[in-house]
Order: structure tokens, then sequence, then C-alpha cells
């Protein structure tokens, strides 16, 4: 037995000594000391011996293990540090080459036109407002006098949530809201998020609108195109071609559309603006007398104007966007323009 337990602590010293990695050098560990290992057998044969021989067994086993695990531990130290010696001989950094540029994020280019325009209009007086997305049938429609059986609806494209709930198609509800909340004279802007069936490179499902009325004593369409201009005045610049044209809505009357010339082409024409040269904004009007009934205002002492605009309709002009699908595709490529 003891002439075994030799040759085994000789076998167990060799391949320790040739093991070239910590990985392998584990493989013998387990050969050797493991619980189906060498030594283990060793010690299952103890039973057969007799028993004034045990003792002395025993004590070359207890012997052999801890010859083994030093054994082991110094091979492992020396096979790490050589690991470590490789590494550091192998891996350099050339303290001379420029850093790797890292890129800042930055707002929206959605967000930076809705500030802006917050801001222009909030020199004028307006204050800000908000709404729920999800908006009653009520607010969304009727109050601003567009009731169940009227085509408008049609128009709006609305997502239903249920029969009495939408998906607001524009941020006039905030109007009915502020309106239900104070007495004139009022001016506030409502910028938020708006849903319609709708999607191209003008279009998109999931837009912003920032919706605009002023109501108080003796207001006229003068005032409304005074303070449109001052807007596309102050935002675009004396130099680009700005028109009125009559339209209607149901909530105002009399109604207008505002075009801008196409900054796309120059409005010479193109596929954004169909040709035309020109590109809607903005719509506004008068508010009707029926849209402050549903608000109990009295509309032989107060008028008042409202106007509403898709902001990247904005931002599209602002930028040279050529399609509104880019603000909602999340391209690093074109956000970092901003």
């Amino acid at each position: 037995m003891k002439d075994r337990l030799q040759e085994l602590e000789n076998d167990a010293l060799a391949a320790i000594g040739d093991a070239e990695s910590t990985a392998s050098l584990q493989d013998i560990r387990v050969a050797f000391l493991g619980k189906k290992g060498a030594v283990t057998d060793i010690m299952k044969g103890m039973r057969d011996l007799a028993p004034d021989e045990r003792p002395a067994v025993g004590a070359l086993v207890n012997s052999l293990k801890e010859s083994l695990e030093k054994a082991f531990s110094s091979r492992n130290s020396a096979l790490q540090q050589a690991a470590v010696d490789e590494r550091i001989s192998s891996e350099k950094i050339d303290v001379s080459l420029p850093g790797r540029q890292s890129f800042s994020g930055s707002k929206h280019p959605v967000t930076l036109v809705t500030e802006e325009l917050v801001e222009i209009f909030g020199k004028l007086g307006f204050c800000v407002a908000e709404g729920p997305e999800i908006e009653k049938d009520f607010y969304n429609f009727e109050a601003l006098n567009i009731p169940k059986d009227h085509p408008a609806r049609d128009m709006q494209d609305t997502f239903y949530v249920s029969d009495d709930l939408v998906m607001r198609t524009h941020t006039s509800p905030v109007q009915i809201r502020s309106m239900l909340k104070q007495e004139p004279p009022l001016r506030v802007i409502a910028p938020g998020t708006v849903y319609r069936r709708d999607s191209d490179i003008t279009h998109s499902p999931m837009f912003h609108q920032i919706e605009g009325f002023l109501v108080d004593k003796n207001v006229s369409f003068g005032d409304l195109k005074g303070i449109l201009t001052h807007f596309l005045t102050s935002y675009f610049g004396d130099k680009l071609g700005v028109r009125f044209r009559p339209s209607f809505f149901p909530f105002t009357e009399p109604s207008a559309e505002v075009d801008i010339a196409c900054v796309i082409c120059s409005a010479k024409g193109c596929r954004v603006c169909k040709g035309t040269g020109w590109l809607e904004i903005l719509g506004c009007g008068m508010i009707d007398p029926e849209v402050f009934k549903s608000v109990n205002y009295d509309a032989e002492q107060f008028s008042g104007f409202a106007f509403g605009m898709g902001i990247e309709r904005i931002a599209m002009l602002k930028y040279g966007v050529s399609d509104l699908r880019l603000f909602f595709e999340n391209d690093l490529r074109f956000l970092r323009q901003f």
C-alpha cells in the first residue's frame, strides 16, 4: 500500500508539473482528489485492511493529500501569474492615439419646435394648457359643434377606444376644458399628441399639434390675422410667402387655412407640396357661437378666434425635411443634425 501511494504521488506531481493552464490543472485535481479520484479509491479500499494497519495507511493517505494540495496550489499560482504576464506583454495601449468621440444626447426636433412656438406665443400673453390623450366624445366632437351625424367625423379618421372614448384627433378639446374652467378673457395654447388614421410622407397616425385660442370682448378676424402674421414673421422671417385661404371647420366661422411657400422646392412644386408650391401649415377662424353655447359663454358679449397647426409640419418647413416619417424612425444620423 505504501508503494502504491508513493507511485500515485509521483504520477500526480508529474501531471501537475506538466499542466499548461488552470483549466487543465483543475481536471488533474479532480482526477486525483475528486470524489471519484484515485486517492478516494484508495481510501475506499482501507475497509479491506486489518484493523491494526488502518492507522498507518490513513496517516500516509492524509500526508499524500496535503502534499498534492500544496502542489496544486503552488502550480495554480504560477499559472495565474504566467497568464497575467502574457496579457501584460500582449495587450498594449498606445496613449498617443486620439480618443474615441462620444456623442451627447440632444432634444428631439419636435421638442425644439414646440418650445420655440410656446416661447413666441408666450410673449403674446398665451399660457400653456394640457388635456388627456384619451378623450371623451363630448370634448373631442360634440362641444366643438361636431354632432354624431356630422360628416366632419369621417374627415377625422378617428381611433375609437369605445363608443364614448376616442384617441383625440386634435388638441381642440383642451379649448373646451379651459373655457369650462375659466371665464373670459383668456389666451391659451395647447401643445400635445394627437391621433388619426393617416400615413404618408406628410402625415402620420400619431403626430403633434398645437392649438391656440383667444376669447375676449370685441375680438375680430383682424386680430387673428395679426397674431398669426406676427408668429410667422417671428418664426420664418419676412421673405417666406404666406397666404390665407377661405375654408371650413365646424367649430369656427368664418374659417381659413394658412399656407406657406414650400421651402423644400422654393415654391417651384415637388412631391411634398404636391406640385402646388404651397404647403398648408395651420387652420384658423373665429370661434363659432355654437361652441360658446357648450361652455356657457355669452356670444353677444364675447368673441374669439382659434387656430391649430401640426408641429411636425412646422418642423419640416423649419429644417427642410422632405419626409415626416423621419421624425419617428429614431435614426441617429438624422437626429444628430439637431
